[in-house]
């Protein structure tokens, strides 16, 4: 049997309505098993495209036609010529005519003419396409997007890995431009203007640490590492949404942060907490963006260093007194209780007291016993330089604990995982560049937030809308 498969286009201008009719394709189909019965993929992607191309054309020659009269004073605007462009769709590309039209005297322009397609169709690539392209690019890699698209989709045959990488850079460069500019301070306002805003909902708690993504200005694979840092900031109610970006390439790293709390309803009389890992680059980050804001050193990259200080620890020779008594064993997790109570007041001096009993054990030690004790030794007095360098910052984490409050980022960890390491590093070859360690992120937060649809619907006010979609209506 075949099926004849036809298009109708009425085109309603007040009282004169025209009808076109027009065959899309013929299906020959015949039954012998079960892979006949309905549209193939291919078949139905060869319709989707042929259908495709008739409804753009039909768009494009009424919209042309509607540009020619001067909105001014109605006069037709006289036509310079024409050039061929292409427009991409997810249901193929499509060869158009552009004209190019002269300017009337009566408008007001340094130009004198303008292509009406050239301001419709901006960069050739419409909206549905830029973002499934970008939607996917950011799950999955370029070209597992790119044979994700081909095998479902009637894209063009010229779409390629590449050009899903610099349509998903535009896109996040358009997000880019459009942040507020960078501030040192976010704080607004004076104190009574703060007391007279309305109660907030409820506590925000942000959490920030970092990965390490590959460079590609390294001389070999191995070389060339840079830090992405990434964090979430949580809801009292539990929602969440995470950030991203390239410290060394951002310059609104803060603008980011703040925009961020911003769409979770922050306002200045709102209790903020901010976990870190104590690291330089992420204090300044979360400083100055609310007068109520607490800041924490993350309780779990303390125990992660009082964990590997054990370990070591228990490599040490055993003639040693200390190690022979268990007596470093012991002063380790005393050193432990006291930092697990906030107690920097002890805990400080007892590092010093088992520097300078390992300083002894080291003058008296040879070969690998001494290599083990200097070891030792060493990360004792990184972690008290740590400390120090975050005194402000420990918390008692037994008080905050048994209250039900948070000590650890380890809900950033998730997210660092989320954001870079499935993206970016695990079973990933590709090196970056920090443009684009920079820029990826910026689309793959919005999608894991769930704000993606929401942002080009701020750009086309028409997509993916109950507007849009009211209008398809099926016959039967």
């Amino acid at each position: 049997m075949t099926f004849n498969v036809q298009i109708t286009h009425r085109c309603d201008d007040g009282a004169r309505v025209q009808r076109d009719l027009v065959d899309v394709a013929d299906l020959g189909k015949s039954v012998t098993g079960a892979e006949d019965i309905g549209l193939t993929l291919a078949e139905a992607k060869a319709l989707l495209s042929e259908l495709q191309r008739l409804v753009v054309e039909k768009q494009i020659e009424r919209y042309v036609a509607e540009q020619r009269p001067c909105p001014r004073c109605g006069r037709c605007r006289r036509l310079k010529g024409h050039r061929r462009v292409q427009f991409r769709t997810v249901f193929g590309s499509i060869e158009l005519r552009s004209p190019r039209l002269y300017r009337c005297r009566c408008e007001q322009s340094a130009e004198r003419t303008f292509s009406p397609l050239g301001e419709l169709l901006g960069d050739h690539v419409a909206p549905e396409l830029a973002y499934l392209e970008a939607k996917w690019a950011s799950r999955v890699s370029f070209a597992a997007a790119t044979a994700l698209m081909r095998e479902v989709l009637p894209v063009a045959p010229t779409t390629n890995p590449e050009s899903v990488r610099q349509h998903t850079y535009r896109v996040a460069r358009r997000m880019e431009s459009e942040l507020g500019e960078e501030q040192t301070m976010f704080v607004d306002g004076c104190q009574a203007e703060r007391e007279a805003l309305p109660p907030p909902d409820g506590p925000l708690t942000v959490g920030i640490d970092g990965g390490y993504v590959r460079g590609r200005e390294g001389k070999s694979r191995t070389e060339g590492h840079f830090e992405v840092i990434a964090g979430k900031s949580i809801r009292f109610d539990g929602s969440a949404k995470c950030f991203a970006h390239v410290h060394k390439h951002d310059r609104k790293s803060k603008r980011r942060l703040f925009e961020l709390m911003t769409s979770q309803g922050f306002q200045m009389n709102q209790q903020v907490t901010f976990l870190s890992d104590g690291g330089e680059t992420v204090r300044n980050l979360q400083r100055y963006l609310s007068p109520e804001a607490e800041h924490m050193l993350d309780g779990f990259h303390v125990t992660m260093r009082l964990t590997v200080l054990r370990q070591t620890a228990k490599g040490l020779p055993e003639h040693l007194p200390a190690a022979a008594s268990g007596e470093l064993l012991r002063e380790l997790e005393r050193l432990k209780w006291l930092l697990w109570h906030g107690n920097l007041y002890r805990a400080l001096p007892l590092i010093e007291q088992i520097v300078e009993e390992l300083d002894s054990a080291d003058e008296n030690g040879s070969g690998g016993e001494e290599r083990t004790v200097r070891k030792l030794r060493r990360r004792l007095v990184e972690l008290s330089a740590y400390l120090e360098a975050n005194l402000e910052f420990i918390p008692n984490y037994s008080d905050r604990y048994l209250h039900g409050e948070r000590i650890s980022t380890g809900f950033v960890e998730s997210t660092v995982n989320q954001v870079v390491s499935k993206r970016f590093v695990k079973k990933q070859q590709m090196r970056w560049t920090a443009e684009g360690a920079h820029l990826l992120p910026q689309v793959r937060t919005r999608e894991l937030n769930g704000d993606l649809d929401e942002t080009f619907r701020h750009w086309y006010p028409r997509f993916r809308t109950d507007d849009a979609t009211d209008q398809v209506a099926v016959v039967s």
